[in-house]
């Protein structure tokens, strides 16, 4: 299992779904679940990104957690509240779940009530919060860093390793195939 995996709790507009993924996959974040009940967020929300991820959809919260958490995941939330930790100070010692709220409402109790703690991104200035997008890599970012240090390298189990990258192969494959085609159809 990868050590980091990311939860997007009713996040419905596409720019943020997909700056999350992008980020989720450039930090190494392999495993990304959306819960979106009531919520439904746009077609094609991922544009290119869940390419690279394993993107698993939920209708309700709480058997996503459930599940996470009988997997040895440590969930937190990305909130804005009172002792909340840095992503400097969040444990990382164990497989690691964050779970980022709406774009309207952040994210909800039953969120706050499951989950073993919260994260949040320090600010010095006077604005309350980050975008969703925006907080997600902020915290994505030093978490991942601290989590593959403690762990002493990456941790994505060889099987799913080498099925990410033959994966990968194939896709860059029929790419190549696809811009011969075009060019050949151009001349």
């Amino acid at each position: 299992m990868g050590s980091v995996v990311v939860v997007l709790e009713a996040v419905h507009r596409r720019h943020n779904v997909s700056a999350i993924l992008r980020s989720a996959e450039s930090f190494g974040v392999h495993e990304v679940h959306m819960v979106i009940g009531p919520f439904r967020p746009s077609k094609g929300a991922a544009r290119g990104a869940e390419r690279w991820v394993e993107l698993h959809r939920h209708d309700s919260l709480g058997p996503c957690i459930a599940d996470l958490k009988a997997r040895g995941y440590r969930v937190v939330v990305a909130d804005v509240g009172v002792g909340a930790a840095s992503p400097e100070h969040v444990p990382v010692d164990q497989p690691l779940a964050i779970l980022f709220g709406s774009e309207h409402t952040g994210v909800s109790e039953l969120a706050r009530s499951l989950a073993d703690g919260a994260v949040t991104v320090p600010m010095r200035g006077l604005t309350e919060s980050l975008n969703v997008s925006v907080a997600a890599a902020c915290i994505l970012q030093r978490v991942v860093e601290r989590r593959r240090a403690h762990v002493g390298h990456g941790d994505l189990e060889p099987a799913r390793q080498d099925a990410f990258f033959d994966a990968w192969v194939l896709a860059e494959e029929e790419e190549k195939r696809g811009r011969r085609s075009r060019l050949a159809e151009d001349d």
